[in-house]
């Protein structure tokens, strides 16, 4: 099972966003694996633009993590796509690899009923074998949260769950008993841990892993968000491409400068 504080990995990229960047994952992983800094990472999350990636890259991207962990990290993959069979695929693919767990959220734009959502997770579920699965809730992403009520009937199917939404309102419905909750806004990590949370999964990690207050994200966001986390990692010595997947788009010379100056006078 998944415990502590990981990072909600970036994912390298090259060529304008159009073409993986593998060869720069075993570096990236290698600044994210110093010792005292994390416990592990979730790759092609919402941080590492897994949903705008094809099911081959998100396999590929997935096995390099792993890779380049050489155990160090726990390695949880993010399997949520627009279809079921997509995700199944992918959840399958996380198994055969061996990673540590794998994450789904509920696929965006569609309104589903509570069957149909029921039937997507458990066969992502299933597809997972014996890793610990894990529900993805973000509200702001999918664009609805994920009914108890399909929570309940997925019943021990489920290990737990990464829980974005803000405010904390939003995050208390999904701290139940016999579940392991992660929480990835870095301002409700302290509230959810005193409730019983077990750890968190943190996009602004992927740029710090040694730990930073959350108004530095505060500041991040007032950029497009991966962009300026790929120029704060690359500013800091890794040597990974700042491009990101359009429709995402990169910084602005005049952003990337402001964001230069923050990291060097922060």
């Amino acid at each position: 099972m998944l415990r502590g504080s990981l990072a909600a990995a970036v994912t390298p990229l090259r060529d304008d966003g159009s073409a993986l960047d593998e060869d720069a994952i075993p570096a990236y992983v290698d600044f994210l694996a110093q010792p005292g800094r994390l416990d592990g990472l979730l790759a092609l999350g919402t941080t590492g633009e897994g949903i705008l990636l094809s099911v081959d890259e998100r396999k590929r991207a997935a096995a390099r993590f792993l890779d380049a962990a050489e155990g160090r990290l726990q390695v949880a993959v993010h399997a949520g796509a627009q279809t079921t069979s997509d995700t199944v695929e992918l959840a399958r693919h996380a198994a055969e690899i061996g990673a540590a767990a794998v994450a789904v959220i509920g696929p965006p734009y569609f309104a589903y009923d509570d069957e149909a959502l029921y039937r997507h997770f458990a066969a992502a579920a299933e597809a997972s074998g014996d890793l610990p699965f894990y529900l993805y809730e973000f509200r702001g992403r999918a664009g609805y949260s994920i009914p108890l009520s399909v929570l309940q009937r997925l019943g021990s199917r489920v290990a737990g769950l990464k829980v974005s939404n803000q405010p904390f309102e939003a995050v208390e419905p999904y701290l139940l008993e016999g579940l392991d909750v992660f929480i990835g806004a870095e301002s409700l990590v302290d509230a959810g841990l005193a409730r019983g949370a077990v750890g968190s999964v943190s996009g602004l990690a992927a740029a710090f892993p040694e730990g930073a207050p959350p108004s530095k994200r505060a500041f991040l966001e007032r950029f497009p968000f991966q962009a300026a986390l790929k120029t704060v990692i690359h500013l800091r010595g890794v040597p990974l491409h700042e491009d990101v997947r359009g429709p995402l788009r990169g910084l602005t010379p005049e952003e990337r400068a402001e964001v230069e100056q923050w990291l060097e006078s922060s």
